[in-house]
């Protein structure tokens, strides 16, 4: 099959390479891609938040057999919906299933309707009864924008003060735009042995019937060392979580995975695709943090590969509804990314600087994400530029070699966490 994947960053040429790796693929194809995606594949220079030059370029290309869209934009303005409006086969969630991620507000409602474990919210889209309702809480205390800010919509502030300004942020200042105009706003939950509580992602195939989750994997967000600084898009990973056990899936599975899809059916909003569970481990057992409807970025780096299953076969299989026949099986050992960005990323930063990557090590791979190829030199292109990817036995040695392969990658101002895959060891 000819395959094209949608999308530009790290986690489409993390698709793109695990897709490679399938005996049922031909071509691959990227939109728009990066400088690593063209490596693998043919990159489309079309604008996927333009549905119509989208459809355009599909109409002329009746070569290409299936898509995999990738990013939440163009999922939660219906691309998939119109892609198989045309008769195309797809990977991804339809427009109203989408919404999960799309619409804080929606999920919130959603998991208090079916019961499905999460934080105590409200939901404003008054200012100033928002802001009533932070002083009656006080702090801590985590502000959500309701649409979709590239990951970076969420505030957690400490005290009240922060909480306020946040508020202003958000709502008034229009700093995540119309995500903004309404907003969430959730208590602070506390994990067992950590502040703010211990996090895992959990990404799940789903069809719609059958929910198959991933290996787990840990987001580092703060944009410096000791989860300092401004919220990010992610700075690395780590997988598998070092405190996630037999029991602690089984129960995930019981209150939050099946109940969310079987949600989602009830309401009429079956969803085919990856469903990303964000998760908190509490005194109360785990809670949902967030919800997102497509493979985590920079999470994919780490969890796709360790699949062993062919990912194009999973594929299809969630698009045909047959999920329960595939086995998904997962390498042993560790996966660690460290994210090397821009300096000056979540704010501003230059683009254009010429990137010198050395050679790498045995089991090490090069993921990018904002990169580009400007007169034969690859050269920044974004905020997050590249992702060092290493496999070891465990988690130590996986970070020991990522951070031995970053020493061989150097671009001007480039700026990296140095504590990727320490969170939640012990002592």
């Amino acid at each position: 099959m000819n395959v094209l994947v949608i999308g530009n960053g790290g986690r489409e040429h993390a698709i793109l390479k695990a897709l490679k790796k399938s005996p049922k693929v031909n071509k691959l194809y990227c939109m728009k891609g990066n400088a690593g995606t063209a490596e693998i594949a043919e990159n489309i220079n079309v604008d996927y938040m333009n549905i119509e030059a989208v459809k355009n370029y599909v109409n002329d290309h009746p070569e290409i057999d299936y898509f995999v869209v990738a990013p939440d934009d163009p999922l939660a303005i219906g691309l998939v919906d119109e892609l198989e409006a045309m008769g195309k086969r797809c990977f991804g969630p339809r427009k109203n299933a989408a919404i999960i991620e799309a619409s804080k507000a929606f999920s919130k409602a959603l998991m208090k309707k079916y019961n499905i474990p999460t934080s105590e919210s409200e939901t404003f889209e008054d200012y100033e009864k928002a802001l009533s309702y932070v002083r009656a809480k006080g702090a801590p205390i985590v502000l959500k924008a309701d649409g979709l800010a590239l990951g970076k919509g969420v505030l957690i502030c400490q005290t009240l003060k922060q909480a306020e300004e946040g508020l202003k942020e958000i709502m008034l200042d229009k700093a995540f735009g119309s995500a903004g105009n309404k907003i969430v706003i959730e208590e602070c939950m506390q994990g067992l042995k950590y502040t703010p509580g211990e996090e895992v992602s959990v990404l799940a195939f789903t069809d719609g019937k059958t929910i198959v989750p991933m290996i787990t994997s840990c987001d580092h967000k703060r944009a410096n060392d000791g989860d300092k600084g401004l919220n990010t898009g992610g700075m690395g990973t780590f997988s598998p979580c070092p405190f996630w056990t037999k029991e602690l899936e089984d129960e995930v599975m019981q209150t939050i995975m099946i109940p969310t899809m079987n949600a989602m059916n009830a309401e009429g909003r079956t969803f085919k695709g990856c469903l990303y569970f964000g998760l908190m481990r509490t005194n109360k057992g785990m809670k949902v943090v967030e919800y997102n409807s497509r493979f985590g970025d920079p999470e994919t780096q780490v969890v796709l590969p360790m699949l062993k299953t062919d990912l194009m076969e999973i594929f299809e299989a969630v698009t045909d509804e047959r999920l329960a026949d595939i086995n998904v099986e997962w390498e042993n050992g560790a996966c660690v990314c460290v994210v090397l960005a821009s300096g000056g990323y979540p704010l501003s930063y230059a683009k254009g600087k010429e990137i010198t990557i050395g050679e790498l090590p045995e089991n090490v791979d090069v993921v990018h994400a904002g990169t580009a190829v400007k007169n034969g030199k690859l050269v920044t292109n974004g905020g997050r530029v590249l992702g060092v990817v290493a496999k070891g036995k465990n988690i130590e040695a996986a970070r020991r070699l990522a951070y031995s392969a970053v020493e061989n990658v150097n671009w001007e101002n480039m700026h990296y966490r140095k504590d990727i895959g320490v969170k939640y060891r012990e002592g």
